[in-house]
This record gives C-alpha cells, sequence and structure tokens, in this order.
C-alpha cells in the first residue's frame, strides 16, 4: 500500500535501521538516530543498484511549489517517476547522477579566481612588477569577491557588467575598463585550457562609457622649462631629491625606472646606464645614453649613495628605494601644481621637443622604450639607434643647460625664486 505523510512523520526509529515502501522500487529508510532517507530500488545490466533521493522532510512524499518563486520542487514520487523514465529508455539514473556530480565538482574546482590566478602566474614573468602588482590588486580587490568563487564556465555576460558596474559606480572608468580586460584576457585562457568556450568579456564591448584620454601633465614652452631648470637649482630639500629631479628631463625614463635605479646598472666611465628587462614595463633592455651633465650628476650623487644599492635611497631606509610620491612632491614645493607637472611629464617634454627639433622618430620612440611594435625586431633590438640616441641625448642636455641658462626667472609662485 503507497505510503502517506502521516505514516512518514509517526515513524518512530528502532533499534535496527527499517524501511517503509511506497512502491514502484520506492521507499523511506529510516535509522536508528532518526533519519528519514528516500530510496529507489532498481535494476540495471542484470544487477540491483539502489539510487539515494534525498532526505525527508527536505524531500517530501510529493512535489509541491516553492513559496517564494512559484517554482516547482520535485518530491519523491517524482524522482522515482523520472529515474523510472531513465530506466525505460536504457539509461543507469546512478551513472547520470555520477556524471552529474563530476561536472559539478569540476566546474566548482575551476572557479573564475582559481582560472585567474594560474593565468597571473603563467604570464607575470612577462610584466615589470609593478604592472603584475597592478592587474592582481585590482582584481583581488575590484572582481573576486564578487565572482571569484564562480565556475569560471558558469560567469554570463550580465553578471560579468553587474561586477564591473561597481567599480564604474564608484569614478574609476578607467579602472573598470582594464579589469574587464583583464577578465577578458582571463577567459581566453579558461577557453585554451577547456575550462570555458567563450568569453563573455568580448559581449560587453561598449558597455561601459568609454575613458577620457589621460595626459600626464607636462611643460614644453622653452622658456618656462628654463625656468623650471633654475627652480630646480634652487631646491633646498634633500640632495637625493634634488638629483632626481635634475635627472628626470636629463635622461626622461619613466619614474618607476629612475627612483628604483641600482648604482650596479651605470657604467659611467662609458656613460651608460643600462636598465634591466625585469624592472622595465615591455621587459626587454633599456639602454639610456648619458650626457656629460648626467654624468656629472650622477658622481656628485655617488659619493654619497654609491655605498649603497640604490642610487636615490629612501629617507627612512637605505634598502629601499625613495617613494613614488617624492619626486612629484618636491615639485609641488617648488610650486608647480598636479595640473602643471608630474614625474611623468618630463617624457611628454622630451617627447614633444626633440620631435620639434626634428630628430629621428624611431630613435625618439626607442628612448622612450615605447612598445615595439614588430615583435621579432623587438627581441634583438634593444641597442637600436644607440649611436644616434648618444648624440641626441647628448644634444638634449646641451639645449637644456642652454635653456637654464637663458632669460631671466619670472616668478609665479613666492617659492619660484633663482
Amino acid at each position: 500500500m503507497p505510503l502517506t505523510d502521516v505514516e512518514i512523520r509517526n515513524a518512530k526509529p528502532r533499534d535496527k535501521a527499517f524501511r517503509l515502501f511506497d512502491g514502484g522500487g520506492l521507499y523511506l529508510e529510516v535509522s536508528p538516530a532518526g533519519g528519514k532517507w528516500w530510496r529507489f530500488k532498481y535494476r540495471f545490466g542484470g544487477k540491483e543498484k539502489r539510487l539515494s533521493l534525498g532526505v525527508y522532510p527536505e524531500v517530501g512524499l510529493a512535489g509541491r511549489k516553492d513559496k517564494d518563486s512559484g517554482a516547482w520542487i520535485d518530491g519523491a514520487r517524482d524522482k522515482r517517476e523520472k529515474a523510472r523514465q531513465m530506466l525505460a529508455s536504457g539509461i543507469d539514473p546512478g551513472e547520470v547522477r555520477k556524471a552529474a556530480s563530476s561536472t559539478k565538482a569540476e566546474r566548482a574546482a575551476n572557479s573564475f579566481e582559481l582560472v585567474a590566478r594560474e593565468w597571473y602566474g603563467k604570464n607575470k614573468a612577462t610584466w615589470a612588477d609593478s604592472h603584475g602588482d597592478k592587474i592582481i590588486r585590482r582584481l583581488e580587490r575590484d572582481v573576486f569577491p564578487w565572482i571569484g568563487a564562480a565556475p569560471i564556465a558558469d560567469i554570463t555576460a550580465p553578471l560579468l557588467l553587474t561586477t564591473m558596474r561597481r567599480i564604474e559606480s564608484r569614478g574609476a572608468v578607467e579602472t573598470a575598463h582594464r579589469a574587464l580586460q583583464n577578465c577578458g584576457q582571463i577567459f581566453r585562457y579558461a577557453i585554451a585550457t577547456g575550462r570555458a568556450i567563450r568569453d563573455p568579456a568580448a559581449d560587453l564591448r561598449g558597455a561601459l562609457p568609454p575613458t577620457k584620454p589621460v595626459h600626464h601633465p607636462s611643460i614644453t614652452d622653452p622658456k618656462a622649462i628654463g625656468e623650471l631648470l633654475r627652480v630646480v637649482e634652487g631646491y633646498d630639500g634633500t640632495f637625493v631629491t634634488k638629483c632626481a629631479l635634475r635627472l628626470a628631463p636629463l635622461v626622461f625614463v619613466r619614474p618607476g625606472e629612475l627612483r628604483k635605479a641600482e648604482w650596479t646598472e651605470f657604467a659611467l666611465d662609458s656613460a651608460e646606464w643600462r636598465i634591466p628587462a625585469a624592472r622595465m614595463k615591455m621587459r626587454e633592455q633599456h639602454i639610456v645614453p648619458l650626457s656629460d651633465r648626467a654624468v656629472e650628476t650622477l658622481r656628485e650623487l655617488q659619493a654619497l649613495t654609491g655605498s649603497g644599492r640604490f642610487v636615490f635611497p629612501g629617507a627612512r631606509s637605505k634598502e629601499r628605494p625613495m617613494s613614488e610620491n617624492t619626486v612629484n612632491g618636491a615639485l609641488r614645493r617648488l610650486g608647480y601644481s598636479s595640473q602643471e607637472l608630474s614625474g611623468h611629464g618630463f617624457r611628454s617634454m622630451a617627447s614633444t621637443l626633440l620631435n620639434e627639433q626634428g630628430w629621428n622618430r624611431d630613435a625618439i620612440e626607442r628612448q622612450l622604450a615605447h612598445a615595439e611594435r614588430n615583435d621579432i625586431r623587438a627581441a634583438y633590438n634593444y641597442a637600436e639607434y644607440l649611436p644616434e640616441r648618444r648624440r641626441m641625448m647628448q644634444a638634449w642636455a646641451d639645449y637644456l643647460e642652454g635653456l637654464r641658462a637663458g632669460a631671466a626667472v619670472v616668478a609665479i609662485g613666492s617659492s619660484r625664486v633663482a
């Protein structure tokens, strides 16, 4: 006789487990501890098998509608009928259950965060340390908390967009674009390694508001440059910072490359600075020809910091380079606002004027260590245009010295005194 809800509720545990049969292979097993488990007994391939259908009362005898969503929730009898339909089609429901569990476990194991960290580990050696640090911090702060635990194959474009919108909502539109770009790279890596079939980031092209071009504030007027150089000579902060301010326009490397410079990278007798690939944005060794003025400044500074590792050691510890805010802070102290000039602006200054002066554009780009468009050439041409670059760097230093010794200073703010 089929079971009833009353019979099931009133079933009390005994010394040994016992069964209450509903028919068609379905029965309820009551354990000595009081647990009530639905089981389905069937035969497949000549063997008797059993399939667990859930625990009572979470799984009732009959199905029901969910009060909140209105969705139908299968009861034990519903599950039995589905299993019997599989058997009628020559399918073992137990094997289907195993396959589903295996797939579910596999998908859970390949979470977005797991795949992302694997992708990061495979690629970080190709990035400058600072670049790699920014990527992983961005993912940890803005992406992992929201979709990190989700199986990467289950992440949809709407879910990804919701994550990007959270970044955008705080006004960090550029960060949102960069995060989306990184997510796209991670999805493509997942596709290549067989853990996803498509890249939802590609579907979000145009979904975020466009970023505004970021222009590093710079000074390109020759008269204003001359004033700047004279003001630097009057800087009354530390000598290390003063030398960094002197060298920045002469070598026009990226601020991080300058402040992390190490004495072992310099050959002052041959007037050359070789920045190792590990410290360059594009992971390619970069040669900086040094002008007479640059060598003079470095020899003067060597007497003070030459016994240590860093050319520009930090104020608190000689074991660390100067802070990333030191040069910009010095410029503010000299009266230049963040809208007028930044440490990165010395690169724009050199690029603009050297191009105006007619120097070979390729030599300028090579000296700025911009990305090489031709990957094959980039593999061996870090010294490309070196003779011309040596002439250019000395001519640039002579030009700056001429500006520094030129017109009288026009004071713009009380702190700019010659």
